[in-house]
């Protein structure tokens, strides 16, 4: 399965074969990878250099590394997770304002709003349906249901994506949405007249993508984008910096 490894990039070359058989299929999800003794021969290097490439392919989400009788280097099945909890960190540390995300979301969930006018069947206008009407009795039912509703319109948007059937689509915005309440958290209210704003939202692209219109789709969550950005940056404004360095919300 693997070739000894080139002697220039040893560490990087080790972590390529493996992650490349993983990729490829030739090692499936579940299956171990050969013992410490036999990647060691296959690749020809020590049980230093060895060890610290499956460390970075744990580190990747790759392979699962379990001790003791039975142990060994597991494959694990491929998802979102790792992705999502980069760019988690990446959101934490700063690195992203909510003006990216509002850049990011209005070009690519108009796209996708689009995409899913043109490509619904009638199952998946039952489906938005049964999530607005999830969201209205979120509404009727008042605040206490914020969090709630919250999580519907996130439902809401992964439908619009798994409507596309593109997975890309899918697996960048899981990663977003999976994230982006942690502005939500801290910079929109969502008291009752945002919650009924976001509520007749969901309601026209519902009906955009029902009748296949493509331009309105779009340019709804284009506009919802980028007006529920305008609501959190103006709270977002509200914090002022204290003299001793400290962050305070008026």
């Amino acid at each position: 399965m693997f070739k000894v490894a080139k002697q220039t990039k040893v560490f990087q070359n080790v972590v390529e074969q493996i992650q490349e058989a993983i990729l490829d299929g030739r090692l499936k999800a579940g299956e171990s990878l050969p013992s410490e003794r036999g990647l060691k021969e296959m690749f020809g290097v020590s049980r230093g250099t060895l060890r610290e490439a499956l460390r970075v392919l744990e580190q990747k989400g790759l392979i699962e590394i379990r001790l003791g009788v039975g142990g060994g280097s597991i494959v694990k099945p491929l998802n979102t997770d790792s992705v999502t909890e980069s760019l988690g960190l990446l959101i934490r540390s700063r690195g992203v304002s909510l003006a990216h995300l509002a850049q990011f979301r209005e070009d690519v969930e108009g796209v996708v709003a689009a995409r899913a006018a043109g490509q619904r069947n009638h199952g998946h206008i039952q489906d938005l349906k049964q999530l607005l009407r999830q969201a209205r009795k979120c509404v009727d039912g008042g605040v206490q249901h914020r969090q709630e509703f919250i999580q519907l319109d996130k439902q809401f948007h992964m439908k619009l994506a798994e409507i596309t059937a593109n997975p890309i689509f899918i697996f960048v915005l899981h990663s977003i949405h999976e994230n982006i309440h942690r502005y939500y958290d801290r910079f929109l209210s969502m008291e009752t007249p945002e919650l009924e704003e976001n509520y007749r939202f969901l309601k026209a692209v519902v009906s955009a993508i029902e009748t296949g219109d493509q331009t309105a789709a779009r340019q709804l969550v284009q506009a919802h984008v980028r007006k529920f950005n305008q609501y959190m940056e103006q709270r977002q404004r509200t914090e002022t910096v204290s003299p001793q360095g400290d962050i305070e919300t008026s």
